[in-house]
């Protein structure tokens, strides 16, 4: 990720003072720093992963999610979501009554409703409503 969007990305979600991130593979850099800004980060992957101090990890998958894991939360966001996660996901932030932000791979479309944010070689999906 190039710094100009990780800067991006981290400055729009900095915003919330709650978040988990859906996925984080192998990818902490931006949980990382959005911690680092103040917002309490939690990091979910269906596998056992590593991340910062700074970010608490939870083993969840998206598609049958522990509703504890997401409240509290203000935001949840994922980076590079496949298209089979849109809508798992989003039905996650709207259980904990969150906004869902969410970028692609690519050249995959949303199948969510959304409005689209153009960020530094990127593209900033937030769900509507």
């Amino acid at each position: 990720m190039i710094p100009e969007t990780l800067d991006a990305l981290v400055a729009r979600f900095a915003e919330f003072d709650a978040a988990v991130e859906v996925g984080i593979g192998r990818r902490p850099v931006v949980a990382d720093a959005l911690a680092e800004t103040g917002t309490d980060v939690v990091a979910t992957d269906r596998r056992v992963r590593t991340v910062p101090d700074s970010v608490r990890f939870v083993v969840d998958d998206v598609t049958d999610p522990d509703p504890s894991v997401y409240a509290g939360a203000d935001l949840v966001y994922a980076l590079n979501l496949p298209p089979e996660l849109h809508r798992p996901a989003l039905a996650a932030a709207r259980e904990a009554d969150a906004a869902f932000m969410f970028t692609t791979l690519g050249t995959d479309q949303p199948l969510v409703a959304t409005e689209r944010e153009t960020l530094p070689a990127e593209t900033l999906f937030v769900a509507r409503g």
